[in-house]
């Protein structure tokens, strides 16, 4: 038989869903059973932490202590470029392979990039910044009609002065 698990342990879990939905507890039964929760409960804890990314992939960071769970968001860098985007909610098993061919403002962009300045491993908030816009790229959208790429050359080249910005440490 198993040992008994420690009700004080925090237990950290990661999971990639799509936001809005309620995760298959077939996925979820493998990981949170042995800790002695519910999937079919869990899930739609997740479909409510996620219910404003409707649609969109999102990380989620599932907290574990004496067998209850709290639902946390882990965004990325893409999932926020392409909620900036406002684009309409889709069916995913309708459309595939979705063009996100949108334009969103630089300072949407400085606004995501400080969101993820704590998970940056670029020295500056410049370096962060040219990551968000890099990410932009591969999703396929401008930023203020311009391609995300001159706006990299523009950074380098010092035209756009990027403001610096520390992120708070991190609460792990």
């Amino acid at each position: 038989m198993a040992p008994k698990m420690d009700p004080n342990a925090i237990t950290y879990l990661y999971m990639r869903t799509v936001g809005g939905e309620v995760a298959a507890t077939s996925a979820l039964a493998p990981k949170i059973g042995p800790l002695g929760l519910s999937p079919k409960k869990i899930g739609d804890d997740i479909c409510k932490g996620t219910k404003d990314w409707k649609g969109l992939k999102v990380t989620v960071k599932l907290t574990i202590q004496n067998r209850k769970a709290t639902v946390a968001l882990v965004p990325s860098a893409s999932s926020m470029v392409i909620k900036a985007l406002k684009e309409p909610v889709r069916d995913r098993k309708k459309e595939k392979n979705v063009i996100h061919d949108g334009n969103i403002a630089y300072s949407d962009v400085y606004e995501i990039a400080k969101v993820m300045r704590g998970r940056s491993m670029a020295r500056k908030m410049a370096g962060t910044v040219k990551e968000i816009l890099g990410t932009c790229q591969s999703v396929g959208c401008t930023v203020d009609g311009k391609h995300p790429h001159d706006w990299i050359e523009e950074i380098d080249a010092g035209e756009v002065v990027v403001e610096d910005f520390e992120a708070p440490p991190s609460a792990e």
